[in-house]
């Protein structure tokens, strides 16, 4: 927790609600009779309102992108290294807009709400939702907010992907589409690793089918596993080799099936530290959006195609050490739209933090999305 709040942080924020009270379509063909979105803004939207950009977020993240709650905070928001005064989302220039996805734990309506048709919660009735259903809750937020376009949708992983389903479904509300560590859709391999979360998940005999809730129970060892596993795949070979190697918690082998060297202790203390904080019934829901996300599958797998009609500008960047989402799939992204003729910048940054460097203050990284963050300025001139 700061003693005091640093000279480039947004400072104390307060989360805000939506609440819309219209029925909303989903992909899944079935209606969500109005629901409620948590969100964070940093800065001051300008007279013209046209400095507005929206942060999507990951798997595991939410609405609290930047800043602190309270000073008691241990840490900041998720992304704090990149939204700030002074920062490459400035908030000294741009009005910044952070979002809980539906189906999200944080306050946005998700398995936890009441499901007015039964007086409980959700649980596992709750609707499997997509990024693209994400998108027009999304939009339904930019009207409450009188923003007719963003200057730009930025995300990393999923929120990348977020990014992109804007760039396609709403070609002219946004200018700049910023698609960081993303891909255009999940290897079989990522499934496959998202189907193993899940079955820890839902083999866990705390887990009731999805109705734990009832029990006043929560499948921790389910969630703990699924959260160890992500988290290595979070991580690269050569991170992990740097912080932890081999080296043993307690200096020696003991012969036995606790906890011996230190990566297995940090593995355990991530996972049980997310079981306090993060839902299953929400975990489960994100990991499937990210299975279906695949926006070119309706253009006969053209991406080309399903990005034709798009009118953004795009700033793609990826990671050399990022394993799950390798920068070769990015480069698929920017293959397509040059394809397209249309404007993509593309940084792929030297980097060996895995995954997770979209998180980190790697410089080139920073400098990188700086300078398009500078573009993206100069257009709110135009």
């Amino acid at each position: 927790m700061p003693e005091t709040i640093p000279a480039d942080s947004v400072g104390l924020v307060t989360p805000q609600k939506l609440v819309y009270d219209a029925p909303i379509d989903l992909d899944c063909g079935r209606v969500l009779p109005g629901f409620e979105m948590v969100y964070e803004t940093y800065g001051q939207l300008n007279a013209q309102k046209n400095n507005a950009i929206l942060i999507c977020h990951a798997l595991s993240g939410d609405h609290h992108a930047a800043g602190y709650h309270s000073m008691e905070d241990r840490k900041p928001g998720w992304w704090d290294t990149c939204i700030g005064p002074g920062k490459p989302i400035d908030t000294n220039r741009f009005f910044v807009v952070a979002l809980n996805n539906l189906g999200g734990c944080k306050g946005t309506t998700g398995p936890m709400s009441t499901n007015p048709d039964t007086g409980k919660a959700y649980g596992p009735d709750f609707p499997i939702v997509t990024v693209s259903d994400w998108v027009r809750s999304q939009a339904l937020l930019a009207d409450h907010l009188g923003i007719e376009q963003w200057a730009a949708v930025a995300g990393g992983s999923l929120g990348g992907m977020q990014a992109l389903q804007w760039a396609i479904d709403y070609p002219d509300r946004l200018r700049h589409s910023i698609v960081i560590a993303g891909a255009p859709k999940l290897s079989a391999q990522n499934i496959g690793f998202n189907e193993i979360a899940r079955q820890a998940i839902m083999s866990d005999p705390d887990f009731h089918e999805g109705r734990y809730y009832d029990y006043n129970t929560i499948p921790r060892r389910g969630l703990m596993i699924a959260r160890m596993l992500g988290h290595i795949t979070y991580l690269s070979d050569l991170s992990m080799r740097a912080k932890f190697g081999r080296e043993l918690r307690e200096g020696t082998i003991n012969f036995g099936f606790d906890v011996e060297f230190q990566v297995e202790s940090y593995l355990r203390y991530q996972g049980k530290s997310f079981v306090e904080k993060f839902d299953a019934n929400t975990y489960l829901l994100m990991t499937k959006v990210l299975d279906y996300f695949d926006p070119a599958k309706d253009y006969d797998d053209d991406l080309a195609a399903a990005l034709a009609n798009s009118k953004a500008e795009f700033f793609v960047a990826s990671f050399t050490g990022d394993w799950r989402f390798a920068p070769e799939r990015s480069r698929e992204i920017v293959k397509a739209l040059v394809k397209g003729r249309k404007n993509v910048s593309y940084s792929e940054i030297t980097a060996h933090h895995g995954h997770d460097a979209f998180l980190m203050p790697i410089n080139d990284y920073m400098d990188a999305l700086r300078t398009y963050m500078n573009r993206v300025e100069q257009g709110n001139d135009q």
